[in-house]
């Protein structure tokens, strides 16, 4: 039952992910964060199997990190998410294909434009001005087609995103419960409250 969204406005991209690990019908963990901070202006959220999502998630940290490590720059967004692209696509074609739907967000501070791309277990992705991923998905795609702003400001990006949890949280038979809602700007990577 897991649920992450993620939207872009004037200069940001807002990704918010569900903080509950389950299997079946147990909750195993209700804190888990799952957005991982891939570089200064990008980070990722993530979905899918337990074991694949972490152990890939980690793969692509510490390769965009080495990445920067030997060339002394990050990676741009459009960058990150065609080697993404690729890994997964590999992934696939290979005996234990990683099964993880991933939305990655970031901040070009080349272009100063934000940009979030929409990846899924298959290899394909999009740059997309917002997405979901999971069960919430259903319900919240419609409203962020009907209430979405490229021009919004960092407050209306996260009442939409609220009304998204919101309509999850009374439309979905289990409730994910909390979220964990990171903000990426030209100022980096930060954690905001809903």
């Amino acid at each position: 039952m897991e649920t992450s969204f993620a939207l872009t406005g004037k200069g940001y991209v807002i990704v918010a992910a569900d903080t509950t690990a389950a299997r079946s019908i147990v909750k195993m963990k209700i804190d888990q964060d799952k957005i991982k901070d891939l570089s200064p202006h990008l980070l990722m959220a993530y979905s899918g199997e337990p074991g694949d999502t972490v152990q890939f998630a980690e793969y692509v940290e510490r390769n965009i990190r080495l990445y920067q490590i030997r060339n002394l720059y990050p990676l741009r967004p459009a960058a990150a998410a065609s080697w993404i692209r690729r890994s997964l696509a590999e992934s696939l074609r290979s005996r234990k294909p990683y099964s993880v739907n991933l939305l990655l967000g970031g901040y070009d501070t080349s272009l100063h434009t934000p940009n979030l791309y929409w990846v899924d277990y298959m290899g394909t992705v999009v740059e997309v001005p917002f997405a979901a991923h999971g069960y919430g998905s259903y319900f919240a795609l419609s409203l962020l087609d009907r209430y979405h702003d490229p021009e919004a400001s960092l407050e209306e990006g996260l009442a939409t995103l609220k009304r998204c949890i919101d309509e999850v949280s009374k439309r979905l038979v289990v409730d994910p419960g909390k979220y964990k809602v990171k903000v990426v700007d030209k100022d980096g990577i930060r954690e905001v409250e809903i």
